[in-house]
């Protein structure tokens, strides 16, 4: 089991009560994926004009009026009433007769008219909020540094945009059984050669030196495997598009980490003489 998962989200699903989720679902809708929110959205629309066409169906007849045969059933005609008048586009085709079914459409025009703004405010908040699309190679590499090891990732800029003052934090998550045989997490900091960046314009290798100092001296594959290590990755930087600082995460568990290896370039002068990156080449390695 991993603590972040491959797309940055956090491992992580809390039981706190309906009343709790309520409170945090203006949250879950601005963060969810783009399919599941408009599936979202596709589905209140239908329920909402399903629950008043059964509405409109249930008043007495001819509380719906149409000048003309439009071929539709009782039902039908109810439910694209209703989408007409959730929706205020009113074409007149069908329209309502008697205090009861002008006091039904007088709400669901109210209702639609929250609602449309509500959703109105979710899509703007949503296309309005910076994410970060950083590639991050697949491969974590124990890879040779100066006279001895070290633990490095490799990141680039899926976009255009400029990425001004990224950081970096690595930090190393281990679980192993205290004295009771109680499972216990420990984190520990990885100390990086070279912590932030002006800009990131290509590729990034993240180095943390295995040395005396670093929870990786003396450890093995066998080691990491046997305490679940899992390397936790948080970068910042400021995003120049959108002026505001925005954040990414990953990680590698103990079995996306290569022994022994070394990343391969990603980038090369092309003939116009601008150096081009190839996103796909950013975790390429070659094993050593």
């Amino acid at each position: 089991m991993r603590t972040i998962n491959k797309d940055g989200s956090l491992n992580v699903r809390r039981t706190a009560g309906f009343w709790s989720w309520c409170g945090s679902s203006y949250m879950y809708l601005i963060t969810m994926r783009w399919p599941r929110f408009l599936a979202v959205v596709l589905a209140t629309y239908l329920v909402v004009n399903t629950l008043f066409a059964s509405i409109y169906s249930g008043l007495a007849d001819g509380a719906l009026r149409t000048s003309e045969d439009l071929g539709l059933s009782s039902y039908w005609r109810a439910f694209f009433f209703s989408v007409h008048t959730l929706t205020t586009v009113g074409y007149g085709d069908i329209y309502p007769l008697g205090l009861a079914a002008n006091v039904v459409a007088a709400v669901e025009a109210a209702v639609g008219l929250m609602g449309f703004a509500l959703a109105t405010g979710l899509l703007f908040a949503r296309f309005s909020r910076p994410s970060p699309r950083l590639a991050f190679g697949h491969k974590a590499l124990i890879a040779p540094y100066q006279e001895g090891r070290s633990l490095q990732f490799r990141v680039a800029n899926r976009r255009d945009n400029v990425l001004m003052d990224v950081q970096a934090e690595m930090m190393l998550m281990t679980v192993e059984a205290d004295a009771n045989g109680q499972l216990k997490r420990t984190f520990e900091e990885l100390k990086l050669e070279r912590r932030e960046i002006v800009f990131l314009a290509l590729t990034w290798t993240v180095v943390h030196p295995i040395d005396e100092t670093s929870p990786l001296w003396g450890k093995t594959e066998d080691d990491l495997r046997a305490r679940q290590a899992e390397v936790l990755i948080v970068l910042r930087s400021f995003d120049e598009s959108f002026s505001q600082v925005v954040h990414s995460r990953y990680s590698y568990r103990w079995d996306e980490i290569e022994w022994s290896a070394q990343f391969l370039p990603a980038f090369e002068v092309a003939p116009e003489g601008h150096l081009l990156l190839d996103i796909h080449r950013v975790g390429h390695f070659r094993r050593m």
